[in-house]
């Protein structure tokens, strides 16, 4: 009784109770974002064309030098990444399912952190895509990852503007310091996004192109939500540098206007340079001078691109920026060696596939014309074989056998003749005789032209439709056919032979007549 008396007394007499002074701030949580968007299948450039930008072991590299350097590193991958099409046609399922595989175990290895799922993803059915085990966004369209005990990211996805909104709303409810919305449309439908005051997000994404030449170029608008684009196919990768400090909203820094001018100047540079590097008619002595212009100008816009602005000391903050990933640019020797695994089992399972299952060639429609080769055109043209032979026509095939990619059936459609038309070949080893971009694939199949040599017998007329089949703006991004088409005319084959000297004027010449005066008008 005595003991609960002098509890009461202690109580009553205002004695001071134990309470916890508050817990100070978290320091500052620095880490840097990487988003890649729509990579439709693509590990690496095809190497078509020099200086192509691009390439997952490129990509990985970008990361290993940021965590190199410290920080903590996040990788958000917004969707359409496994596949280009949305069907696989059956001879090309084993290919684009190994290398389905391929980026996954890529993005594995680079610490992916979570991707989106876009309808292209299924190409092989959503069991396929689910056992591939990646971190997905749920169904729900939000995901959060918790940075600390005090601070989280959040992610969201929606095609619609309204349910966007919404989710972002949710995700900052939940004590979200970061918000990332992934917008699943075109830049233009995601721009007033940006301008709106009711959504919650710190960055949005538009994250599906409305057509294939929407995703060439990286864009970032600076509305009150930044809004960007990334370079699709992993040509480029969006870069976000974040300082969080608890309970502070995030300030968007930017660059000063000079040096944003001086980026544009150097970017315009850049395009000018690699289109030059492709030109078919440049000296190469220029070539390899502009080639190494190029780097050098790469090399100065990374670095200015890089430099990091002073951060505000009192709240959170945060930068953004374009990483193109330029042919000089080094790769990640451990995602390299998954690309070179891949590379190496396509061409083996393409052929296992093609002996298991014979596929043959559809024949041409009655009266038609057959595929025959290079070779049953030389005894009658000869003289146009010197330019040909001299040509990158001449050497397609060759080129794939030297990369050990004349099993890719991305690649060998451009660089044998007659690929899949009634006629031709569809088995990738069985090319011989079709083994180079020949004669029949400007002017269509031969056979009835071999027996009816009249110029009524060629089937298919020339022109530049035939030649962006396959010098597209992928793998021949500038192409010109007028710049072109002078590499592989020459005597005897579209271009006139060479005409010989005029015969100086002998004896018997008669004088040249004087000419007429005209008459006045």
């Amino acid at each position: 009784m005595a003991r609960v008396w002098l509890l009461v007394t202690l109580v009553a007499s205002g004695c001071p109770r134990d309470v916890r002074p508050a817990a100070p701030p978290s320091p500052p949580l620095e880490l840097t974002l990487f988003v890649t968007s729509e990579l439709k299948g693509y590990v690496g450039p095809c190497g078509c064309s020099e200086n192509m930008r691009g390439g997952v072991a490129r990509a990985a590299h970008q990361l290993e030098a940021v965590r190199g350097a410290g920080r903590r590193v996040l990788l958000v991958d917004t969707g359409n990444t496994l596949f280009g099409q949305p069907a696989i046609e059956a001879d090309a399922a084993a290919q684009q399912e190994r290398k389905a595989r391929a980026l996954a175990e890529a993005l594995t290895a680079m610490g992916l952190t979570v991707k989106a799922t876009g309808p292209l993803d299924d190409a092989r059915g959503a069991a396929f895509r689910q056992a591939l085990a990646l971190p997905e966004v749920p169904a729900s369209g939000r995901f959060t990852l918790r940075l600390d005990e005090r601070r989280s990211l959040a992610v969201v996805t929606a095609g619609d503007a309204a349910l966007l909104v919404e989710r972002a709303r949710a995700a900052r409810a939940s004590g979200a310091a970061f918000v990332l919305a992934l917008f699943e449309g075109p830049l233009a439908d995601a721009l007033p996004l940006g301008q709106r005051d009711d959504l919650p997000a710190d960055l949005v994404v538009a994250t599906r192109g409305r057509d294939e030449l929407a995703g060439e170029t990286n864009a970032l608008s600076a509305l009150r939500v930044p809004v960007v684009q990334v370079q699709s196919k992993g040509r480029s990768l969006v870069r976000v540098d974040l300082t969080l400090r608890e309970g502070s909203p995030v300030t968007w820094l930017k660059s000063p206007t000079e040096t944003r001018r001086e980026l544009d100047a150097l970017d315009q540079r850049i395009e000018l340079l690699r289109a030059q590097v492709n030109d078919p008619s440049m000296d190469e002595a220029l070539r390899q001078l502009k080639k190494g212009k190029l780097e050098e100008v790469v090399l100065r816009r990374e670095a200015l691109a890089s430099e990091p602005l002073p951060t505000p000391g009192e709240t959170s903050a945060a930068t953004v920026r374009f990483v193109p990933l330029e042919t000089s640019f080094p790769a990640s020797p451990a995602v390299q060696a998954l690309v070179t695994a891949y590379d190496r089992d396509v061409g083996e399972l393409n052929v296992q596939w093609a002996k298991q299952h014979d596929p043959v060639c559809p024949p041409p429609p009655q009266g038609g014309a057959r595929y025959l080769g290079a070779e049953a055109c030389r005894s009658c043209h000869a003289s146009a074989f010197p330019s040909w032979e001299t040509s990158k026509h001449a050497r397609a095939y060759p080129t794939l056998v030297a990369q050990g990619k004349n099993n890719h059936l991305d690649c060998v459609a451009c660089h044998v003749t007659g690929w899949k038309e009634p006629g031709g070949t569809c088995r990738v080893d069985r090319v011989s005789g079709l083994d180079a971009v020949g004669c029949e694939s400007c002017h269509g199949p031969g056979s009835l032209h071999v027996a009816d040599a009249r110029a009524a017998s060629i089937v298919r007329a020339r022109g530049a439709e035939m030649c962006v089949g396959c010098h597209d703006r992928e793998n021949s991004p500038h192409f010109a056919l007028d710049k072109y088409l002078p590499q592989v005319l020459g005597p005897g084959h579209g271009a006139p032979a060479t005409a010989p000297a005029p015969m100086p004027p002998g004896p018997r010449s008669p004088p040249a007549p004087a000419p007429r005066a005209q008459p006045k008008g």
